[in-house]
């Protein structure tokens, strides 16, 4: 595994501290990772970049989703917001961006908002992130999550 890769800005690609998804999935119970790689996925099913788990139907999935944090970043947060108007719940990690229009236009007054405290160590890195983090969770209205 190439831990040089997991934490740098020559990268959109930062895998989930392992014991941040473990708290995380107690919780929720997920059942899809769309954003992931055979060697960084967090569920049974999950999606690899091959797969482009942006076109794939995630309806009735409890999701992780950790995707790249590129340009491509505002595209995965619709897709996520758009799910759970379909029936999924979708909790993302992202970096805490509150100036993006994806946050403004999907996130704000629309999912619940976890704020990380401190910085997360992505992958096998000793350095944290040069970011702030947060959790949304997006969750059609009425559906109770977890146990």
């Amino acid at each position: 595994m190439n831990t040089a890769v997991m934490f740098s800005s020559a990268t959109d690609e930062w895998a989930t501290p392992q014991d941040f998804f473990d708290q995380l999935n107690q919780e929720f119970h997920f059942t899809l990772d769309p954003c992931a790689t055979h060697e960084s996925a967090k569920c049974a099913r999950y999606f690899t970049e091959e797969d482009n788990g942006l076109a794939q139907d995630w309806t009735g999935e409890i999701v992780f989703m950790n995707p790249p944090y590129g340009r491509v970043l505002g595209q995965w947060v619709k897709k996520a917001f758009e799910e759970s108007i379909k029936g999924a719940t979708v909790v993302c990690l992202l970096p805490a961006r509150t100036d993006t229009r994806w946050f403004h236009d999907y996130i704000y007054h629309r999912a619940e908002i976890r704020f990380v405290k401190g910085r997360l160590k992505f992958g096998d890195s000793k350095n944290s992130a040069p970011f702030p983090s947060m959790v949304v969770i997006f969750n059609r209205a009425g559906v109770k999550v977890g146990g």
